[in-house]
């Protein structure tokens, strides 16, 4: 897993204007996924910044990278709590809300659209998308379905954020000097 591919995924969180991030790549085993993971951990510790494997399938890995401190805050929204109350998920503890995301992704079926909760979408858009997946107004990087100007902001500050983090990496700047401490 290369930091260039990191950076290309994950710049927002690394900048800590969003929670979390993922993004899926190949592995040549488990083994050499969680060596990579632990490698990046040990990088990015110290920022306030954590990533985990979701799920390993045929020598792809889903790599999640996310801010801790941010995500209990998500977590905690009356909105996000009941939607994942309904998909069995425990809203006090993000620690046990991970693990129970990590079992249903492993489980296989269909997909668990509440992801997008710990991804940091607006729980009103992770609910229209579970809901009433039709009647979207916005398609972006999510599909939004209530404030479409707020979310248009996110995604111009998203999408300008990866630009100037591959841009610095490329001029020689490290992936720790360019993820924000918390």
């Amino acid at each position: 897993m290369s930091d260039e591919l990191v950076i290309r995924h994950c710049a927002p969180t690394m900048a800590n204007i969003k929670t979390a991030n993922l993004f899926s790549c190949t592995f040549t085993s488990r083994e050499e996924m969680i060596e990579e993971i632990r490698k990046l951990n040990l990088r990015l510790r110290n920022k306030g910044v954590r990533v985990l494997a979701l799920q390993f399938i045929d020598g792809r890995g889903l790599i999640y990278v996310y801010r801790p401190k941010r995500l209990s805050v998500d977590l905690k929204n009356c909105l996000a709590c009941s939607l994942l109350k309904d998909h069995g998920y425990p809203c006090n503890d993000q620690n046990i809300c991970l693990r129970h995301l990590i079992r249903r992704l492993e489980a296989g079926g269909e997909f668990p659209h509440e992801i997008g909760l710990f991804l940091g979408y607006p729980p009103e858009d992770v609910n229209g998308f579970i809901n009433d997946p039709k009647n979207c107004k916005f398609c972006g990087t999510w599909k939004v379905y209530g404030d479409v100007e707020a979310a248009k902001c996110c995604f111009a500050k998203y999408r300008k954020c990866i630009d100037l983090y591959h841009k610095q990496w490329s001029c020689g700047k490290s992936i720790e000097r360019l993820t924000v401490t918390e």
